[in-house]
């Protein structure tokens, strides 16, 4: 059995603690995710209170290495990616985590 939480699961989760229609939980899921990504790729930072923050973040170009062939050099392009900044109650719940069980 996995660990990870999926969508499947929080649409199955919201469906059972509130009367709604299984397709509307799941269609407003959806929507709420596409809306993140779309505001993502264009070049916006996603701000959730009491969640967290998705900021966009420029990797520089960089030279890396074919562990394979070491003696051979790679231009890893410019890239843009994603970096998730944790809440102050998200932080909070973490904190009281119990780091043994993993």
């Amino acid at each position: 059995m996995s660990n990870n939480l999926t969508k499947r699961e929080i649409v199955q989760k919201i469906y059972e603690t509130h009367n709604f229609n299984h397709k509307d939980v799941t269609r407003i899921v959806q929507k709420t995710l596409d809306c993140i990504m779309e505001g993502l790729t264009n070049g916006k930072n996603i701000e959730l209170r009491n969640f967290g923050v998705f900021e966009l973040q420029v990797r520089k170009q960089r030279v890396g290495r074919n562990p394979n062939q070491p003696e051979t050099d790679v231009m890893i392009p410019r890239r843009a990616v994603v970096k998730f900044k944790a809440g102050k109650e998200m932080k909070a719940g973490l904190d009281k985590l119990d780091l043994d069980q993993f």
